[in-house]
């Protein structure tokens, strides 16, 4: 009977832990669009612009606001930081793990991936046309830029992509060090693209919080989808 008894109650805990992943993961979901909600309306209400024009300038020299602050080598890293959030590494990273997923037979995860991806990046674009923010004038920019700026297509795609990858990697792999892992990087690369659009002057600081939000409610969306997809059997599990 005890063995029963303990049987019961570590099935009982881990069904308790389970809800509260997903409780949490939807509350990340829904504070992700109710951020970039309230974001775009003070946006659209041309509120946080002097705010935004002040953290631009204070990224720059005071007697010379085409030089960001920092060491040449912090310039040069700048811009490689976000070559990883551009839309040709984001491609290669995607389809190189859609090969390996094909590779390892897990055809529906990389089905998964492909239409996670692929809707995230239509719904960045869908987003700037909607709301047509023309890009920082206050500094002069360090990259090369073509589109809207509201949200930034960087900070979203990135955390799109990566947080995705992440999330659905710590799905098919065991352990939790290995999952975290996953997780952390995913995490670390979205800050790290996000925060370099400001500092080369393309991108408002509330750009990229917008961009970071509504790429970090798609991921987790997609995530809580993946994970009833594989109790369903419909997505390949970690082996």
């Amino acid at each position: 009977m005890s063995r029963i008894g303990d049987a019961r109650k570590w099935l009982t805990g881990w069904v308790w832990r389970a809800d509260l992943i997903v409780l949490v993961a939807a509350g990340l979901v829904a504070g992700g669009v109710w951020a970039f909600l309230v974001i775009a309306d003070v946006v659209s209400e041309g509120g946080h612009g002097q705010t935004d024009a002040r953290i631009l300038r204070a990224m720059r020299e005071t007697n010379d606001v085409g030089k960001p602050v920092g060491p040449r080598w912090l310039e040069e890293a700048g811009r490689d930081v976000t070559a990883l959030g551009g839309q040709t590494l984001l491609t290669l990273l995607v389809g190189s793990v859609l090969g390996y997923l094909v590779i390892a037979r897990r055809h529906h995860a990389a089905i998964f991936i492909l239409v996670a991806t692929v809707g995230g990046a239509l719904l960045s674009t869908a987003l700037k046309g909607l709301y047509s923010r023309p890009r920082p004038d206050v500094v002069p920019h360090l990259a090369y830029v073509t589109s809207y700026s509201f949200p930034s297509g960087h900070a979203m795609l990135s955390a799109v992509v990566y947080l995705t990858l992440g999330a659905l990697l710590a799905r098919l792999v065991e352990g939790w060090g290995t999952k975290l892992y996953f997780v952390g990087v995913a995490v670390l690369l979205t800050i790290m693209v996000g925060s370099s659009r400001v500092y080369l002057g393309v991108h408002y600081p509330t750009d990229v919080a917008a961009g970071w939000a509504a790429g970090v409610g798609w991921a987790v969306l997609c995530w809580l989808l993946a994970r009833r997809l594989q109790h369903r059997g419909l997505v390949e599990k970690g082996s």
